[in-house]
């Protein structure tokens, strides 16, 4: 996917996110046509080209769709070598206004792995694809994966 597509990519899930893609009075919102809908494909398209920009040797990305009243979330698991790798999810967390979280993991079944760190949905409206690749990449440098620069 190209850099273009990713930018559009990213735009797109700033817009979802931005509105509430648990809403639950309308059979057509979770529907074939629905937002949340929207997000978990756009998402899905967006982790995979990402993780292919990472430069992962493996990856792993999938969709959670969750109940009505919640947005789903979808994930990526990759791995840079044999220990140093990254879990990335986009999810609508509303009390706390943040769509993406990362962290460093050590093998592809990490569910713990280091830290967490979020990305707020304002920051994700602003920041560039590249922006967010050279952060996430930060990591790789990092070491062992559980490190940030």
């Amino acid at each position: 996917m190209s850099g273009a597509s990713q930018i559009k990519n990213m735009k797109r899930l700033h817009e979802l996110l931005s509105q509430n893609l648990g809403y639950i009075f309308g059979e057509r919102e979770s529907g074939p046509n629905g937002a949340k809908k929207q997000f978990l494909s756009t998402g899905r398209a967006f982790l995979s080209a990402l993780g292919r920009d990472l430069g992962f040797s493996e990856q792993t990305v999938s969709v959670n769709k969750a109940g009505i009243a919640v947005s789903g979330d979808v994930t990526l698991m990759g791995m840079w070598g044999p220990s140093n790798g990254l879990y990335v999810v986009l999810e609508q967390d509303l009390p706390y206004k943040t769509c993406m979280m990362y962290r460093g993991i050590r093998h592809m079944k990490d569910y713990r792995g280091g830290e967490n760190r979020f990305i707020p949905l304002s920051e994700m409206g602003r920041a560039g694809y590249n922006g967010l690749l050279a952060g996430l990449l930060a990591m790789k440098e990092a070491g062992d994966g559980r490190k940030t620069a």
